[in-house]
């Protein structure tokens, strides 16, 4: 499985930006996988951010960007968003996404990874 993150870029506090994390790869099927995004700030560990299932019915976000970020997927396109709005300061961090076919919040649950693409929010 491959994952290919994008999207990242320079933007002012409040702004909005939207992530892009293409999956490909012969063994994966969308409908085995939970898509999950994390972050990591530089002298951070690497954090949960949101996670939704296969059908997009369930969907789990951290505290810090609860009402802010919405994660998403297409299926058809083997592809999953992270739209973020109202973006603060501190949500500057190496976005990464993330495929595991168990759910979960811990970074060393998920077996496969993008690259990571990188958000900076200017004050």
């Amino acid at each position: 499985v491959q994952l290919q993150a994008s999207g990242g870029g320079l933007v002012q506090a409040g702004g909005s930006l939207r992530l892009s994390c293409a999956a490909s790869g012969r063994t994966f099927s969308s409908y085995s996988y939970f898509l999950g995004w994390f972050r990591q700030a530089p002298g951070k560990e690497r954090e949960f951010v949101a996670v939704i299932n296969w059908s997009g019915a369930r969907t789990s976000y951290a505290d810090s960007v609860k009402g802010r970020f919405t994660i998403s997927r297409d299926n058809a396109k083997n592809t999953v968003y992270l739209q973020m709005n109202s973006l603060k300061p501190e949500d500057t961090a190496v976005y990464y996404c993330a495929a595991d076919k168990s759910s979960g919040v811990v970074p060393g649950m998920y077996d496969y990874w993008g690259q990571g693409t990188l958000v900076t929010v200017s004050s």
